[in-house]
């Protein structure tokens, strides 16, 4: 890497400085930490990587970046001021806390998802919201009485005006989306049924559900699954180094509201 004090007159503490003026510091030290805690349970349990699996990650990341060549790999490195040593360590500590995720939580995947089996569950929704609840009754009342179809009124009527060029339609959403209100109704209604307005902080929702899609353990929630429990236990392992470090400064503070945020990761 470049000498930033030498080349720019750039000191450490002005780099600190600036990380805590943009607040992003907390994100890097915990980044760091979190690093050097997978380095520390990966040697406990005798977790390594090998020069195949370097060698597959390094392949994949050139391919994603259209790198075809050694030559464009070091262009593109030189320009991002990375050494390839440094490069080469990143992918390394990637694939170790992938090693470390799947020793630790591998297992306990299958049981998860059966019993959060609607974090994964999405519905093929159409839906009309508009902002007042006696519009939402008449509209609902001749819908329902075939004066005019749903999709005309949500092309008419609907506040959103994507929606109102796709006639209500939503597509794919995931029911852990949802608000609670509205998971109710759609799980109390029929299939291909006009569900009556639902009241929501942004307006009055009139929906029609025309599929639940099927449930199964793809290789993508798997990874999403595994990644959630890694990184939620992370977490509690930086919070714990970070309480008996016994620093009591803003910058503290900082960390302790960041990893709140970020405590509970989201599918």
């Amino acid at each position: 890497m470049v000498n930033l004090q030498i080349a720019a007159g750039i000191t450490s503490k002005e780099i600190i400085n600036f990380l805590k003026q943009e607040q992003i510091l907390p994100e890097v030290i915990v980044r760091i930490l979190s690093t050097k805690i997978v380095k520390e349970f990966a040697e406990k349990k005798g977790i390594t990587i090998n020069l195949e699996e370097i060698q597959a990650e390094s392949h994949h990341f050139r391919s994603h970046y259209n790198l075809e060549t050694t030559s464009d790999l070091i262009a593109w490195l030189v320009n991002q001021g990375i050494f390839y040593e440094d490069w080469e360590q990143t992918i390394c500590d990637r694939l170790l806390a992938q090693k470390l995720a799947n020793h630790l939580f591998g297992d306990q995947v299958e049981a998860y998802f059966t019993e959060h089996q609607t974090e994964f569950q999405q519905v093929l929704m159409y839906r009309i919201v508009v902002p007042f609840e006696r519009v939402a009754a008449d509209l609902f009342y001749q819908i329902e009485e075939q004066e005019f179809s749903f999709f005309e009124a949500a092309h008419l009527y609907d506040i959103d005006q994507q929606r109102r060029l796709t006639c209500g339609y939503e597509g794919w959403v995931s029911i852990s989306e949802l608000p609670a209100e509205i998971l109710d109704a759609i799980l109390n209604a029929n299939l291909g049924e006009i569900i009556p307005p639902v009241k929501t902080e942004s307006g009055y929702h009139l929906m029609l559900i025309e599929e639940i899609s099927e449930i199964e353990l793809t290789p993508e929630i798997r990874e999403k699954i595994l990644n959630k429990l890694f990184q939620n236990w992370l977490n509690l392992e930086v919070q714990y180094r970070l309480q008996q470090s016994q620093i009591q400064d803003v910058t503290h503070q900082s960390l302790k509201s960041y990893l709140s945020k970020n405590s509970q990761q989201k599918l």
